[in-house]
């Protein structure tokens, strides 16, 4: 059965993708030998070895696209990578075995004319050249009889899948359903009781209780997969104190430095810049009479005190205006004098007054950072050697016992984050760590080197009760209190349904107004909006919080305004989404039938075989 132009458009998209798989030769086209040309079959189609390799392919080399990292088979396989293609390479013998069954297929003349719109089988004149295809088909290690089939078959599947999607129309009762669900609002007013609004004391947990709450919130006390890791390291730090510094070396950073050290007189200025002298003038007779401020002057022309700051400058950076800015006090005008942009008033906030540093009293801070720098160049120049002899086959103890690292062990898991483990560089690489791996010399980031060691991985396991029995008491006490609140709570609603009031009960009220399902408020307490939508107006409800109790009761209901732009939008995308939702249904359950129908079978030998020439 043949079929009109607009399906095998479609199926160039396909063919692209097989052009993207050629460009990746260097990866390789799985070559296999001793007859083995299929991993299985649906029905009467056989889902060829080739077909699976290269889909495998394809998805890893996406994967290293978006990540920038190489993948490996068993990192794919960990992702569930293989079983993914596996399922869809299944699907696309499906919808093939069913589009045979039925007789649907395209003609000649679509496939050559899908042929010569694909820029790699063009030559150098724009047209389909033979020479060009036969050329590109051979690197990717197919036949033009594969291809083509392959495009036939590509074709033929989507003429399937725009039967299903394109004839999926929902009827307007269930679309105007979705919109009066999700376009409907709440009014609701509330109120928070808590602990201090207690009418009773709170009583004392027995050791019973404590042990039943606790047996009861096990996830709250349950540890995380923890590994057991032994590591080894040196920072700057720890090697600081060992580091000697002469005099001369001293002095010399003194000096290179001495601009830091010794500081000359300053000042924190603005500046405000006027066209001509008689401007200028004009400005500072009205600041002497009075009349205006600085402030004022700045806001007049347009401008904010940031745009007049000049920072702290010296005397010489002022130029000529130097001396008379230097004749201020502080919060003092001046003007009109020299700058660089024409005749201005200048502003003095504060004076900062010299500062000398002479270098006996610079030396402590000199010698740390100097220390420091050294020591991290100390680490920088052994870590190859540690490194060197890692490999050679000593262990963290030896390289700790012979050198000046430390050795220590962890118990560390995500949420650990003491010494060592509060280096980004170490959680990363205690993470990935297997007990395969062999120690090395790896940076933390702050001129320290460690390497490190999985000696143990324990299980997620509860925390012992008497460890944690302070913590339990605490959630005893809140879970109670919350109890002990909602019960005052729940008699307040009864007074507020029969016509009291919140304030008449001495209690806050909040409103909150027009809020849909899915409304987001940060601070409306979780549990009261899914209340609202429950209730009928006028209706109230006592609702148990974090260690506190909610009382609220319903306003009012609105439904969707139907003419509106907003509901208008929502109406089209609830359409589109309940169409594509219906159709994605319709279409896993036709390929579950076909399936079911036609049979699957698959050889998983032949898929481990596929797998091995991966590795």
């Amino acid at each position: 059965m043949a079929r009109g132009k607009s399906s095998i458009g479609k199926t160039l998209v396909w063919g692209l993708l097989i052009l993207v798989v050629m460009g990746f030769g260097a990866f390789g086209t799985v070559n296999f030998s001793g007859g083995l040309r299929g991993i299985g079959s649906v029905g009467d189609t056989e889902i060829s070895v080739n077909d699976y390799s290269r889909a495998l392919q394809n998805e890893m080399r996406a994967f290293e696209a978006q990540t920038g990292q190489p993948m490996t088979l068993e990192q794919a396989q960990q992702l569930g990578i293989d079983r993914q293609v596996l399922a869809q390479v299944v699907t696309n013998a499906a919808l093939d075995d069913e589009a045979a069954r039925i007789g649907l297929s395209v003609g000649d003349d679509q496939v050559a004319e899908a042929l010569g719109q694909v820029n790699a089988f063009q030559g150098p004149d724009g047209k389909f050249s033979r020479e060009s295809y036969s050329y590109a088909l051979r690197n990717a290690g197919l036949t033009e009889a594969e291809f083509e089939a392959s495009l036939r078959n590509e074709s033929a599947r989507n003429l399937l899948n725009s039967a299903i999607y394109s004839g999926t129309t929902l009827p307007d009762t269930y679309v105007d359903t979705l919109l009066g669900w999700a376009g409907e609002t709440r009014d609701f007013t509330w109120a928070r009781l808590s602990a201090d609004a207690l009418e009773t004391g709170l009583p004392v947990a027995t050791d019973e209780e404590l042990q039943a709450w606790y047996d009861a919130h096990l996830e709250q006390f349950t540890l995380p997969e923890t590994k057991v890791i032994t590591y080894a390291w040196i920072t700057p730090d720890m090697i600081v104190d060992s580091v000697e510094l002469d005099e001369a070396t001293l002095r010399a950073a003194y000096e290179e430095r001495s601009a830091e050290f010794n500081l000359p007189e300053r000042r924190l200025v603005e500046r405000l810049v006027f066209g001509n002298e008689a401007e200028a003038q004009q400005a500072m007779d009205r600041i002497t009479s009075g009349e205006i401020g600085f402030e004022g002057l700045v806001e007049e022309r347009g401008l904010q005190l940031a745009d007049t700051d000049l920072g702290d400058v010296t005397k010489g950076e002022l130029g000529e205006a130097g001396d008379g800015v230097y004749a201020l006090d502080t919060g003092e005008v001046a003007g009109p004098l020299p700058s660089n942009l024409g005749p201005a008033l200048y502003r003095v906030n504060a004076i900062l007054h010299a500062q000398e540093t002479p270098f006996e009293e610079a030396v402590p801070s000199l010698r740390d950072e100097l220390a420091l720098d050294r020591a991290r160049r100390v680490i920088e120049g052994m870590a190859q050697s540690l490194d060197d002899e890692l490999a050679g086959g000593a262990t963290l103890e030896e390289l700790a016992s012979d050198t000046e690292m430390e050795l220590g062990t962890i118990a560390w898991n995500e949420q650990s984050d003491e010494t060592i483990a509060g280096y980004d560089a170490f959680r990363e690489a205690a993470q990935a760590v297997t007990e395969e791996d062999y120690p090395s010399i790896s940076d933390l980031g702050d001129g320290g080197v460690f390497a490190l060691r999985l000696d143990e991985i324990r299980p997620p396991a509860p925390r012992p009760f008497e460890e944690v029995r302070d913590e339990v008491a605490a959630g005893w006490d809140k879970d109670k209190t919350t109890e002990m609140l909602v019960a005052q709570a729940e008699d307040l609603a009864q007074q507020i349904a029969g016509g009291a009031s919140f304030v008449d009960l001495g209690l806050e009220p909040m409103q909150e107004k027009t809020l849909t399902r899915d409304a987001q408020i940060s601070d409306l307490p979780g549990g009261l909006l899914e209340a609202a939508f429950e209730m009928q107006p006028g209706e109230t409800r006592a609702l148990p919080g974090d260690g506190a109790a909610l009382i609220m009761q319903l306003d009012a209901v609105t439904p969707v305004d139907r003419e509106s732009d907003a509901s208008k939008q929502l109406e089209g995308l609830l359409q589109d989404r309940a169409a594509s939702s219906v159709a994605q249904d319709l279409f896993r359950a036709f390929v579950t039938d076909i399936q079911e129908r036609a049979g699957v079978n698959i050889d998983q030998q032949a898929v481990n075989a596929v797998h091995t020439n991966f590795r």
